[in-house]
This record gives C-alpha cells, structure tokens and sequence, in this order.
C-alpha cells in the first residue's frame, strides 16, 4: 500500500514559518502571567472521562457531541480532554493542594474537541488556561479581566471588545431555567432541531444560538439578569466598579451563558468581529461549586482559557510577529581538511562566543551552491574554512550585506575576530 498518508481532519501542523508568532505569543503571555504571580501548572491530556461528565455536564454539547473518547486495554473509559479547567481542579484535589489554600495556576497545551472544523477552530486546538483559586470576591474577577486586557495591549492586538454577564447561584440559575424552559415550550414549533434538543437537557444554550432564523425568538426570551439573587446582583455591579475603576471597557450581554455546566456568577469573552463574525479569542468565568462537585472541599475558583490559534492570527495580522532569526554568521567549507575540522571549530565558536548565532554548511556542495545558501540564509558575515586557510592557520571572512573585501583572521583569535567584524557591520 502506497501513497501520501494526509494529516487527521482538523489536526494542524504549526509550521517553522509560523512558529515564530507562536514563541512571541508565549513568551509574552508566561511573562505577563509570572509578573501577576501565577505558577505553571502541567496536567495529562488523557484523564477519565467520568471527570468530564461530572464537570462540563452531560448535557452539553462538549459531552454530549465532541469529546474523544474511548476504552483502553484495562477496560477504563478514558477522554482527550477536550478543556483543562476540570484536570487542574483534579490534580489540587487528588495532590491534597486545597484545605484553604489558595492558588493562582496556568497551563498551556493542546485540547480535542471533534467539531466540524473551520478558520481559527480545529479538532486538536491548543489553549493557555489561567485559574485563581480560593478567592470568592469580584476583585480576582476583575484582576483576571484586566490582566487578559493589559496582554492585549503587550501582543499589540486590538479591535477586542469584552462582553460580561453574570448566572447567579445555582438556585437563581434553576428559577431562570424553569421560565426558560416554559418561554420556549409555548414557541416550540419555532425552534430549530439544535435548540429541541437543548430543551430537554440545556436550555441555556439555546441562547448561544448562531442560527438567524432564531434570533428574534431568543430576543423574546426571559433575561437571566432578571432574576438575579441580591447577592450575586451586588457582586456583579462590584465588578463592573472595579473594570470602571481601571479603565477596561466592557458591554453587559444578558445572553451571554458559556457552554459548560459548571459556571455560575461571573461569565465573560473577549470576542473579536475581524474574521466577518464575532468568535471569542478569551473565555471564562467562575465556577464556586466545582471543585466540591468532583469530590474535594468546597472552594471558590475563576478562571479563563484563551485559544492560542485565533490570538496567533490576530497577532500576525497586527504585524505584531518578530522577524524570524536569521544566524550571524554562515560557515562555507572547501577541501578534505576543511570538512574533517570545521565542527570543531564552529563548536569552539559556539563556546567563546555564544550569544552569536553560527550556521555551518552541511551536505556538501560546491563554492558557489555555498555562498547561494549563505547569502540566503541572511546571515551578515561568510567565514571560509578551506585547505589553504588552515594551512596557514586562518580563516578567511567576508561580508554578506555589504560590498567589502575579504580578510583573514587567526583560528587563536577567531571569537574576538568575529565579534570585531560583526560590530563593524552593526550587527551581532
């Protein structure tokens, strides 16, 4: 059997000319993170799919529709994690982290969700998860907000724009449901087979409808922020007085629910309308009653998860991607000798002077094949390592980006020689 075997639908390679927005992207993001006191936190991908189940909710979409899932040889059923909120709430709990401590925790790395794929959204999707635990007030809320808005402006990415909302507590959330479910009874005949199918189980969701034939139906609908409790009301309003006090613009979307089950209070996208159609970049929001859920102390917990593909390409398209690195120094070698010594010589090199970058030609190839790739390489500075050189124990170097003359340098001197040529062509 032959042929091309073509990459899983929706498993995407991240090329070595993307890679660079990508290490960009997440420098910028574990630096802001480190100076806002947050830890790096590394959770497996597979975990047992009762967790997920008992988190995200089994009636949601992700449980019900996308999750991979299967049964390995010990007969367990196990799930690519198709989020990471619910694997770090696992791992505090099964490492005895809680008993009133607080953390403040990050993870970066893939999800898998088996949705239908499209631009910025794919099957293996790669996410950065923030997550502050043991704070119940509205300031960690707002920090988060504000530390999500000051990456934007560190990434240089604008036309963000953040929308809020609050769920209450699970009682209030409950009373809504049951108006929700009776608004929507009376107009079923109007729902589409999607939203007929979240009746029975999540009729939040029917809000997050994208489907324009029913838009007018859910404008209808009664607002969650109606039947608010006094106390998850005055969290909300103090919320808003901070991200005011701060200066982070926000707009209140009474529609806005989430679509995983363990949400409640405070929920919150940052959504951007540069591809056509609003699609959230940043996600989150607190979830007070999960971790008591999946068997540990009951603590309260905010957090939020950014997709690392859609930042990415509104990073690049703001030009905000830093050139690629390109080596200082590009090694052309000629003759027997030259072949036999130049590593050792490049790898001295790299030791006396190793801040610079050094490429040193491999596979062969004739002068001219050499200096094409040196010159393409973008290297400022060709050294040539040849026969006659080494015989005479020097090097010869030559600039790639200006008209000059070759020189010589002793192979004692090299370092130094380089780091001089180098400083007289501004680079380096």
């Amino acid at each position: 059997m032959s042929g091309e075997i073509q990459p899983v639908r929706g498993m995407n390679d991240v090329l070595p000319a993307e890679i660079g927005a990508w290490q960009h992207f997440e420098a910028v993001t574990r630096a802001l993170l480190t100076a806002y006191g947050y830890e790096e936190i590394r959770v497996p991908l597979l975990e047992r799919t009762e967790l997920f189940k008992r988190a995200i909710g089994e009636h949601t979409d992700v449980v019900g529709k996308e999750m991979y899932t299967f049964t390995d040889r010990g007969g367990d059923s196990l799930t690519l994690r198709p989020e990471a909120t619910a694997g770090i709430v696992r791992a505090l709990i099964s490492n005895r982290m809680l008993r009133g401590a607080r953390h403040k925790l990050w993870c970066s790395g893939p999800m898998f969700r088996h949705e239908a794929p499209q631009a910025g959204r794919y099957r293996q999707f790669w996410q950065v998860d923030v997550e502050a635990v043991g704070c119940p007030g509205p300031d960690v809320d707002a920090e988060l907000i504000a530390l999500s808005a000051r990456l934007w402006q560190r990434l240089g990415i604008g036309g963000l724009t953040l929308e809020i909302n609050s769920l209450g507590t699970p009682e209030s959330r409950r009373a809504y449901r049951a108006r929700l479910i009776e608004y929507f009874e009376r107009h079923e005949s109007r729902l589409d087979a999607d939203s007929r199918r979240r009746l029975a189980g999540n009729p939040l969701r029917i809000l997050d409808s994208k489907n324009p034939d029913m838009q007018e139906l859910i404008a209808g609908a009664p607002l969650l922020t109606e039947h608010l409790d006094a106390e998850s009301r005055e969290h909300f309003e103090a919320l808003g007085r901070m991200l005011d006090a701060v200066g982070v613009l926000y707009k209140i979307n009474p529609r806005l629910v989430r679509g995983l089950d363990y949400y409640n209070r405070t929920v919150f996208e940052w959504v951007t309308t540069s591809t056509g159609a609003q699609n959230a970049v940043c996600s989150g929001g607190r979830y007070d009653g999960l971790i008591a859920q999946l068997g540990g102390e009951a603590t309260p917990a905010v957090g939020f998860a950014m997709g690392v593909e859609r930042l990415v390409a509104l990073l690049t398209a703001a030009g905000g991607t830093p050139a690629a690195a390109v080596p200082d120094v590009y090694v052309v070698v000629s003759g027997e000798r030259a072949a036999a010594e130049a590593l050792a010589i490049v790898e001295r090199l790299r030791s006396e002077a190793p801040r610079l970058r050094f490429e040193l030609n491999a596979g062969g190839g004739n002068f001219k094949a050499q200096f094409r790739r040196a010159d393409k390489s973008g290297a400022a500075l060709a050294l040539i390592i040849g026969d006659d050189e080494l015989a005479r124990g020097v090097v010869a170097m030559k600039p790639l980006r200006v008209e000059s003359g070759q020189s010589e340098c002793p192979i004692g001197a090299l370092a130094a020689g380089v780091e001089a040529a180098l400083a007289g062509l501004g680079s380096g």
